[in-house]
């Protein structure tokens, strides 16, 4: 089963109360893979400049993440920079600097149009529909956006997300996307107007998965030491796809198990800073972290009170 994300390819800047770094590996589809790849192979559609450590994507390629599909163009690579409150709840975006991916125009190499999974990360809607003309049968198909997508395009990101089988957001754009403060009539409002399922992520809450008929929780994993939320929601998005990559599998159940599967991503993701919690992680961590969840939440329930 092949897996791709579409998405950005960043460096990042980021300060923390707990330390700093500087033009760090970053960008959603970094995340994404880093993530996914731990669990399956990732195909990377993306750009970057004439500025960018490339030697340094190539460096986690041999970890299963296919590099080839990043255009390089000339002139200066996307840069972030922002700053995170004490209890790293709110941040400030200090910087934003587009560089080549202002005019960034996916375009898939003959290889990835066969994708069976496929991740449209936080890109402009127009852009996203453009790379889902250009698979062929995916099975699954799963997108992110941003509060400026949804003020500024709102009409085609409506289209889009008629064609995708899940929408991935956090509460906030949940809640702008419908105009509902309330998180469950604001999901039940989004999956009238478009996707089959949605994933609203919550931060340090945890994450809901929503249909019609049912809702699903994931707790976040307690963790004693947070150092950086950069790029948790992504790496969340990798697990949940990589684990349904692996298993190829989209029932009920799997969706469940890929939602803890997420979460396990996103907690070793706000570890360390950028993408160094990956570093030295094993697939028997991941597991291990995995089935833990089910001691956060599992209960066997007496017999009822007479």
């Amino acid at each position: 089963m092949s897996l791709l994300v579409v998405g950005s390819v960043a460096l990042d800047s980021i300060f923390t109360p707990f330390g700093e770094t500087a033009d760090a590996l970053g960008g959603s589809a970094v995340y994404f893979s880093v993530a996914g790849a731990m669990l399956h192979p990732v195909q990377v559609v993306g750009v970057v400049g004439d500025d960018y450590p490339v030697d340094e994507l190539e460096r986690l390629a041999p970890r299963g993440i296919d590099w080839s599909g990043v255009e390089r163009a000339s002139g200066e690579s996307f840069r972030w920079k922002g700053k995170y409150s004490y209890d790293l709840q709110s941040r400030e975006t200090l910087e934003t600097r587009l560089g080549v991916f202002a005019a960034f125009e996916p375009k898939l190499p003959p290889s990835a149009r066969d994708a069976e999974f496929l991740f449209l990360g936080n890109i402009d809607p127009e852009l996203q529909l453009g790379v889902l003309a250009q698979v062929r049968k995916p099975k699954l198909v799963a997108c992110d956006t941003m509060n400026y997508w949804i003020q500024s395009k709102k009409s085609t990101l409506m289209d889009l997300l008629s064609r995708v089988d899940l929408l991935m957001v956090n509460d906030g754009e949940a809640r702008e996307l419908s105009g509902d403060w309330n998180i469950h009539r604001a999901g039940q409002w989004i999956l009238r107007h478009g996707p089959k399922r949605l994933v609203i992520k919550q931060g340090e809450y945890g994450a809901l998965m929503m249909d019609r008929e049912r809702t699903f929780y994931a707790p976040a994993f307690p963790l004693e030491e947070v150092f950086d939320p950069t790029g948790a929601g992504d790496a969340f998005a990798g697990g949940f796809m990589g684990y349904l990559a692996r298993t190829g599998s989209t029932t009920e159940e799997n969706l469940r198990r890929a939602m803890i599967y997420g979460a396990t991503m996103g907690s070793f993701a706000v570890a360390q800073f950028g993408i160094r919690g990956f570093d030295a992680l094993t697939l028997a961590d991941v597991e291990r972290r995995a089935h833990a969840f089910r001691m956060l939440t599992h209960v066997d329930m007496a017999e009822p009170i007479a």
